[in-house]
């Protein structure tokens, strides 16, 4: 992906330590832990959160893929939350808004969600003051 700015991941152990835990016991235990840790790593891998100069993408799946992609220009409203724990591991829950009440997508367990936000609104900064007129309208000349 050309001009990428920022890429996520969704955060393994940081966002669950004790099903993170409880499958490294189960190796030991009876090897279950081994194929829980690597359908749940290949899950991780697999959600991926792009942002470029002028867009944001959303990827997930590992069959088929769904991927959500929209213009930093119609980004209006970041939400991140996070729970006390969330806030001890550094991770956090990002809803992006275009238009509407509902967002245009929720991606979970994501590491530094404030530095996502941050550099999404960057990004949009960059964008608008690179963009003919100041990013809004036509820029022909009256």
């Amino acid at each position: 992906m050309s001009d990428t700015i920022y890429v996520a991941h969704p955060a393994m152990f940081r966002a669950h330590p004790f099903l993170y835990t409880l499958s490294v016991l189960l190796i030991a235990a009876f090897g279950l832990g081994i194929l829980i840790l690597l359908i749940w790593y290949i899950n991780t891998r697999m959600t991926t959160l792009y942002v470029t100069r002028d867009t944001i993408l959303y990827e997930k799946g590992i069959l088929s893929k769904d991927r959500i992609g929209f213009s930093l220009s119609h980004v209006r409203t970041i939400r991140v939350s996070q729970s006390f724990l969330n806030r001890m591991f550094g991770i956090g829950t990002i809803e992006l808004f275009t238009t509407g009440d509902n967002p245009e997508f929720t991606v979970g367990d994501m590491p530094r969600p404030h530095e996502i936000r941050d550099t999404i609104f960057e990004a949009q900064r960059l964008h608008q003051t690179q963009a003919p007129n100041g990013g809004h309208g036509d820029a022909t000349p009256q």
